[in-house]
C-alpha cells in the first residue's frame, strides 16, 4: 500500500460531503479548510429546501461553532471571501433520488466536478421510526451511491457506518462485508423491498384509522426493533445501517467504496484543540446524569471494555483511507476503534467521573454544588429487576392501591410514575445489548493504514490515528470530561 502526501492529494479536490450539519462533518470540513486551504471545493448537503435555506444552515450551525474558531482566527478578515469560494451549501435530502436536490444545474454542476463523495448522513438514534431509519440509513445509502456513480472525475466513495452493525457478537469483530440478506441469528428471508412494503403497508393502515401522529411515531418505533430483532439486530439503527452496507457493496459495480465503521466517538483529542464535543453521545449521557447527581445506579458488566474513539482520530483515518484507495476499485473496511490496542473497562471510566466530579463538582440551578458519590453498579439483569421492583414497582402498586382508594385522587401522580419506570425500562432494552457488550474490534485492516502511512513518510503529526497513542488518565480528566462540562452541560 503506497501512500502519497494527503496534503498534496487534498490541493484541487472538489468534495461533496453529505449530513454536514453533524458532528463528525464538522470535524471533516474543518479539518479539510484547515489543512488544505487549496482544496477547490467543499459542496455541503444538508437538509434544507432550497440554497438559501442551505446557506443558513451551514453558517448557523457548521461555520459559527466554536470548532471552526481556528479556521476563523487564521483567516481574520478575509473568513467570508475564503468560504464563499470553498464552500457551497447544497439543499437537499439523501432519502430522495439525486439526493433530493431540485436546481438542475447544481446536480450537473456536482456530477462534473465532485472526485469524492463522503456520506456520513444518518440517524443514530436508536429507537428511530423504521420509516425514518429505512429511508435515511438504508436507501439514503443507496441514493448517495447512485449518486457517485453519475460523478464524471469520481475517485471513490466513502461511506461512514458504525462498528455497531455486528450487533451482539462476542469476541473477536472482523472488518467483513455483509453479504446481501445475510442476517446475525441465521433467520432466513431478510429482503429490503419486502422490508420498505411492509413499512408503507403499517403507515397506509395507520392514517386509514386517522391514527393521531404520536401514535404512528410508537407504531414505527416498535416496527423498526421487531424488524431488527427478527434478524438477530438489537435495534433499528445498526439493523439500517447494516442494510445500508448490503446495499451499497451489491450496487458498487467498479466504483471505489471505502466503508469507515467508528465504535463510540468521542470528544478530539487534539485538533483543532483538545476537547470539543457536541450533542449528548452514548457515554457522555452517563457523565451528564452523574455530574448532575441524577445517576444513582447503573446497569452493565464494569468489566467489559468500552471502545471509545477521538473523533479526530476517526477524521484521519477517513482521510489517509481516502489517499490509500482512490481510483482503486475496491470495497475496504476499516473498524476505528481502541479496544485492540489500547483498551479501557468501564470501571476506569466511573472512577474517572467520580474523581473529576469530586474535585469539579457542578453548581446546580440551586447554587449548591452537586456532591457525586459511588454509583451502585447492577452487574446483571436479573439484579435489575430486582432494583426496579423494591425501589419503584412496588411503590407503583402501592400508589395504585391507594389512588383507587381515594377515587382517583393520585392518578396525576400515578401517571407520572408508571411513565418515568416505562421510559426507564424501554431505554434499558435498547441499551442491553451494549451494557454487557463482550466484543472487541480487530482493526487489523487499520493497523496495515497506520503501518503503510509511517512507511510512506506522510504527515502522521497532522493525520494521527493511532489509539495506543492515547493515556486515558489524561484523555479523560484533562480533555473529555471538561469539555462535555463545557458543551454539553446546560
Amino acid at each position: 500500500m503506497e501512500l502519497g502526501s494527503v496534503i498534496q492529494f487534498l490541493e484541487n479536490k472538489t468534495i461533496l460531503v453529505t449530513g454536514a450539519t453533524g458532528f463528525l462533518a464538522k470535524i471533516f470540513v474543518e479539518k479539510i479548510l484547515r489543512t488544505q486551504p487549496n482544496v477547490k471545493k467543499l459542496y455541503l448537503l444538508v437538509r434544507a429546501a432550497d440554497s438559501k435555506s442551505a446557506s443558513g444552515r451551514v453558517q448557523n450551525e457548521v461555520i459559527a461553532k466554536d470548532i471552526f474558531r481556528v479556521v476563523r482566527e487564521k483567516h481574520g478578515a478575509n473568513l467570508n471571501s475564503f468560504l464563499s469560494e470553498k464552500v457551497s451549501p447544497v439543499g437537499g435530502d439523501i432519502s430522495r433520488e439525486r439526493l433530493g436536490v431540485k436546481d438542475t444545474n447544481l446536480v450537473e454542476e456536482m456530477w462534473r466536478e465532485v472526485d469524492i463523495v463522503v456520506n456520513i448522513a444518518a440517524t443514530t438514534n436508536f429507537d428511530e421510526r423504521y420509516d425514518i431509519a429505512l429511508g435515511l440509513n438504508t436507501m439514503g445509502a443507496k441514493h448517495v451511491l447512485d449518486f457517485a456513480k453519475r460523478c464524471a472525475k469520481i475517485k471513490m466513495l466513502l461511506h461512514v457506518s458504525t462498528a455497531y452493525v455486528s450487533g451482539e457478537k462476542a469476541g473477536l469483530i472482523l472488518e467483513n462485508p455483509y453479504s446481501m440478506a445475510e442476517t446475525l441469528n441465521g433467520a432466513p428471508g431478510l429482503d429490503i423491498d419486502v422490508e420498505r412494503k411492509l413499512v408503507e403497508q403499517r403507515l397506509s393502515e395507520l392514517r386509514a384509522q386517522d391514527a393521531p401522529e404520536a401514535t404512528i411515531t410508537l407504531a414505527m418505533k416498535d416496527l423498526g426493533i421487531e424488524r431488527a430483532r427478527k434478524y438477530g439486530w438489537p435495534n433499528t439503527y445498526v439493523f439500517t445501517k447494516a442494510l445500508g452496507e448490503m446495499l451499497i457493496g451489491q450496487s458498487k459495480e467498479t466504483l471505489p467504496l471505502l466503508i469507515i465503521r467508528p465504535t463510540i466517538i468521542t470528544s478530539t483529542y487534539k485538533e483543532p484543540f483538545p476537547g470539543w464535543v457536541e450533542g449528548i453521545r452514548t457515554i457522555d449521557s452517563l457523565a451528564v446524569g452523574y455530574g448532575k447527581g441524577r445517576l444513582t445506579c447503573f446497569v452493565g458488566d464494569p468489566e467489559s471494555v468500552i471502545d471509545v474513539i477521538p473523533a479526530d482520530m476517526v477524521v484521519n483515518a477517513m482521510i489517509v483511507a481516502m489517499v490509500a484507495h482512490a481510483n482503486q476499485p475496491c470495497e475496504a473496511i476499516y473498524h476505528v476503534g481502541s479496544s485492540v490496542s489500547n483498551p479501557i473497562r468501564f470501571t476506569r471510566i466511573q472512577d474517572y467521573g467520580l474523581q473529576y466530579f469530586t474535585k469539579h463538582p457542578w453548581i446546580g440551578k440551586d447554587g449548591k454544588p452537586v456532591i457525586v458519590g459511588k454509583v451502585t453498579v447492577l452487574s446483571t439483569m436479573a439484579s435489575f429487576h430486582r432494583y426496579m421492583a423494591i425501589r419503584y414497582l412496588l411503590p407503583l402498586k402501592g400508589l395504585e392501591l391507594v389512588n383507587m382508594a381515594f377515587c382517583q385522587y393520585f392518578q396525576g401522580m400515578y401517571l407520572d410514575l408508571n411513565r418515568k419506570i416505562n421510559f426507564v425500562m424501554r431505554l434499558i432494552d435498547i441499551y442491553r445489548p451494549y451494557l454487557f457488550f463482550k466484543g472487541i474490534f480487530d482493526d487489523m485492516n487499520t493497523e496495515r493504514l497506520r503501518i503503510a502511512a509511517r512507511k510512506s513518510g506522510i504527515e502522521t503529526d497532522i493525520f494521527y490515528f493511532d489509539p495506543k497513542t492515547i493515556n486515558w488518565d489524561d484523555y479523560f480528566m484533562i480533555t473529555h470530561i471538561p469539555g462535555v462540562v463545557k458543551y454539553v452541560f446546560k
